[in-house]
């Protein structure tokens, strides 16, 4: 079955009888449509939705096949290098698996995988593309592998602490930014310390201000914008209460203040 997607990417990209559109894509066109997929794939699986999973590991799909064309074209690779190299790696981390069974260990294979490659820092590979929170963690991670990291939570708890401090006492925007930014990083190292996905944390953040947001709205039967702060507070007072107490839903509340 994946060769006819590999044939269906081939035919859309014909130099002549192409689809337009597909023809002029280049990897830095494409990869925005990558990264979005594959956040669809994340959301599908977090609503445990498998008719959603099984349609956005398709659009995930394709967008490897589309790489891998539009390197093929060049003469890079293949799809089947793709699929070659992926298979090897794995292999190659579960010796445990595949081998004698004995494994030196994560960071062992890591470090002999980095030998073959210009930048051996322990940092490399983690993308420049991750979303922020997500690659600040992973660079947490990579530094804590090799014993750089805080012994427990009271270390980045009391960084954050500091890094509040900095960001009152900014001279200017500039460098209020920069502190806002160590701030940021600070928060990530203590959800992980307290083993908490950041960006996952996050995420469902978002979700909860934009169903409350939306509850508000609807409380206030199209006239939120009109009322003043403490009114909408009083609104997102009944739209977290309605959340825990589902009786007391927003369809049966008195009208909102004026």
């Amino acid at each position: 079955m994946l060769d006819r997607l590999v044939l269906i990417m081939e035919r859309l990209r014909d130099p002549e009888n192409g689809c337009p559109w597909d023809r002029e894509q280049t990897f830095a066109s494409i990869a925005p449509y990558t990264i979005e997929e594959a956040y669809e794939v994340a959301d599908a699986c977090e609503r445990d939705d498998m008719a959603a999973l099984k349609d956005e590991l398709g659009d995930l799909l394709l967008q490897v096949v589309y790489h891998s064309r539009m390197a093929e074209e060049r003469g890079a690779f293949a799809i089947g290098d793709v699929v070659t190299a992926i298979c090897d790696k794995m292999i190659r981390r579960h010796p445990h698996v595949f081998g004698d069974g004995r494994s030196p260990g994560w960071e062992a294979l890591k470090a002999e995988e980095r030998r073959g490659h210009a930048d051996a820092s322990a940092l490399a590979g983690v993308a420049l593309g991750l979303p922020a929170l997500l690659r600040a963690e992973k660079l947490q991670k990579r530094a804590a592998r090799v014993g750089f990291d805080w012994p427990d939570a009271d270390g980045p708890r009391a960084k954050i602490i500091e890094e509040l401090a900095e960001v009152e006492d900014a001279p200017d925007a500039e460098a209020r930014a920069e502190e806002i930014g160590d701030l940021l990083f600070a928060v990530v190292n203590w959800a992980r310390h307290h083993h908490v996905d950041a960006e996952a944390a996050l995420r469902s953040a978002n979700a909860k201000f934009e169903r409350r947001f939306r509850s508000m709205e609807a409380l206030a039967d199209g006239g939120f914008a009109t009322l003043d702060l403490a009114a909408q507070d009083r609104l997102w007072d009944r739209a977290k209460a309605a959340e825990k107490s589902p009786v007391s839903a927003p369809d049966s509340a008195p009208s909102p203040p004026r």
